[in-house]
């Protein structure tokens, strides 16, 4: 028998989502714990083990996790309780309680990165305008955002240039997990009195 647990994804969408583990994930995993997990074809996000169980999931065929990032639950079946009860009151998803109760810290998401692939010999002359307005944004900067390109060209284009300089194999795609938390610094200067 092969191991699933559900999640609960910190987007809007009504379901739970099943994935597949190991017999030894399946031993250590608890209802509480986070996990890091693919969302479809690139992104990874923060999910909160919602059940561990054996039923293979039928519409569709469960992916693995990528990791596992806490060593004991951070959310108790009360809370999680709460979260439904607040999913059901406000009528809202379990991921949309999840986002708002959860400090941004816990919630790592993926960015997609891109980069020159440096193996691959490039002709001009086999490049759109598009394509070499993306080649040279990478010959200044070696790694650059999906939507530090949007600045260049329209979403819509955008997508289909990365597409096509994926295929000629010019790029390469890199998916990057970050925290959205970030400490807000000041700096003192003291004067000796």
């Amino acid at each position: 028998m092969q191991d699933f647990i559900d999640v609960i994804l910190p987007i809007p969408l009504e379901k739970l989502f099943t994935y597949h583990i190991t017999k030894a994930e399946s031993d250590f995993l608890k209802p509480g714990m986070r996990v890091a997990v693919p969302f479809g074809k690139k992104k990874i996000y923060t999910a909160i083990v919602y059940d561990i169980h054996q039923k293979t999931p039928e519409a569709y065929e469960a992916k693995d996790i990528h990791q596992i990032l806490d060593e004991k639950p951070i959310v108790t079946q009360q809370q999680l309780k709460l979260w439904e009860w607040i999913a059901s009151y406000y009528m809202c998803t379990l991921g949309d309680a999840m986002r708002a109760a959860l400090p941004s810290a816990f919630l790592l998401e993926s960015e997609t990165n891109i980069s020159l692939n440096n193996k691959r010999q490039i002709n001009d002359d086999d490049l759109s305008d598009d394509e070499f307005l993306v080649l040279e944004a990478l010959e200044h900067q070696s790694t650059l955002k999906v939507e530090e390109l949007s600045g260049f060209l329209s979403q819509k284009k955008l997508l289909s240039v990365i597409k096509q300089l994926l295929e000629k194999q010019i790029i390469s795609l890199h998916e990057e997990l970050y925290a959205k938390y970030k400490p807000k610094l000041l700096r003192y200067v003291k004067l000796n009195d």
